[in-house]
């Protein structure tokens, strides 16, 4: 939209001159929204000279309050609707699949490094065994650690207290 369009658009809406709707929207960067609050914050804003004529006992106008209307548009913009969530949701998994990896060490080398999505992929079709395999493995001196991008510091500290309890029933189990 051209800028004698938005000052058209602004000076109808607000019922001002041409020079301050000009004056308003250079102030707001060219923004109507902001240049209305700018206009009502100053007090220029007049309410519309047209009358209304109707036979019920309602008072109607063609005026509504800038700001109460400004706050009811950013709410709005702010509603997302389920499927905007759960695709934002999703995404979020994602990059969290993408940019981090498991890595499993025995005895100080690495033995293999499979990205997160693989790992949800293998725990998704064959949960059970690869569950069985696990708590297999760290009997045989296994270490199990994430990766990659964001807060693992959690996700490593469980891992390392598994393999100490597998640690520690090892020791037990010696002592019989």
């Amino acid at each position: 939209m051209e800028e004698f369009e938005k000052v058209e658009k602004l000076r109808q809406r607000a019922n001002v001159t041409y020079e301050e709707a000009r004056e308003a929207l250079k102030a707001c960067d060219g923004d109507l929204l902001d240049a209305m609050v700018y206009l009502e914050k100053q007090g220029k804003v007049n309410e519309p000279e047209s009358s209304v004529f109707t036979t019920s006992y309602e008072q109607q106008t063609q005026y509504k309050d800038v700001p109460a209307t400004v706050l009811e548009q950013q709410k709005n913009k702010e509603k997302k609707s389920f499927g905007e969530k759960f695709k934002h949701l999703c995404e979020i998994v994602w990059e969290k699949l993408r940019d981090n990896t498991l890595r499993v060490e025995r005895k100080g080398k690495e033995v293999i490094k499979l990205p997160l999505w693989a790992v949800a992929l293998i725990l998704l079709f064959a949960w059970h065994v690869t569950l069985i395999a696990v708590l297999i493995s760290l009997f045989f001196d296994f270490h199990y650690s994430l990766d990659g991008e964001g807060d693992l510091e959690k996700a490593n500290k469980v891992m390392g207290k598994a393999t100490e309890a597998a640690d520690y029933v090892k020791q037990e189990f010696d002592k019989l």
